[in-house]
């Protein structure tokens, strides 16, 4: 009986603090939640986002959640979920991509690109964002190809990253959650108020322990 309490996580509906639950066991999306709500290899608890580069109340959270990187030294696993009304969201997406394919260790640079976009949202436009991308790229001594993704792979894992998001019923941006490996504790939990994302976190490395 507790472990069925402890695994309901709450979820979805039409905006960023409203929700309703979601039974880890026993839903439609429970295979999706097993495979993706979990903490990378070697990481006993995680934050998993489902992100839009271009969605301004993500831009709130992401100063929040690095953070909550350094502070905890946990991991934050992103997957983009472009939403279908923001032009540049995509195409963000796959430069977010490729500038992880050229990063030294924890995507780090992707990281820091996607700080970088979230920092000048209100700049950027479907027009001017590869310029942004290739301001970027100087500043950390990279030069962008004249065509960043030939074969559309970079492009493909953004879509990917997209359905593992409809798998789960995401709806809005940001989602995130805290995920952990703990076998007696929650499995993962929505962060709905994101002022308790740092007691969340200390409930869930507690339970990991």
């Amino acid at each position: 009986m507790r472990t069925v309490r402890l695994c309901l996580v709450l979820l979805f509906l039409f905006g960023a603090n409203s929700v309703s639950p979601l039974r880890a066991q026993g839903h439609p999306n429970a295979a999706a939640a097993a495979t993706l709500l979990r903490p990378p290899v070697g990481a006993r608890v995680a934050m998993v986002e489902f992100a839009d580069l271009e969605c301004p109340d993500c831009g709130r959270a992401a100063p929040l959640l690095e953070q909550a990187v350094k502070t905890y030294k946990i991991p934050l696993v992103v997957y983009d979920f472009p939403l279908p009304q923001h032009q540049w969201a995509f195409d963000a997406s796959v430069y977010a991509h490729y500038f992880r394919s050229k990063s030294s260790k924890l995507n780090d640079l992707e990281r820091a690109f996607r700080l970088y976009i979230y920092g000048n949202q209100a700049q950027i436009n479907k027009d001017n964002l590869r310029s942004f991308a290739e301001k970027f790229g100087q500043e950390h001594k990279l030069s962008l190809p004249f065509v960043v993704d030939p074969q559309g792979k970079l492009a493909d894992a953004v879509r990917a990253d997209k359905d593992k998001g409809t798998a789960l019923g995401i709806q809005h941006t940001p989602t995130i959650y805290v995920v952990s490996n703990s076998r007696t504790g929650p499995p993962f939990v929505e962060v709905v108020d994101r002022q308790q994302l740092f007691s969340l976190i200390d409930e869930m490395q507690k339970e990991a322990k």
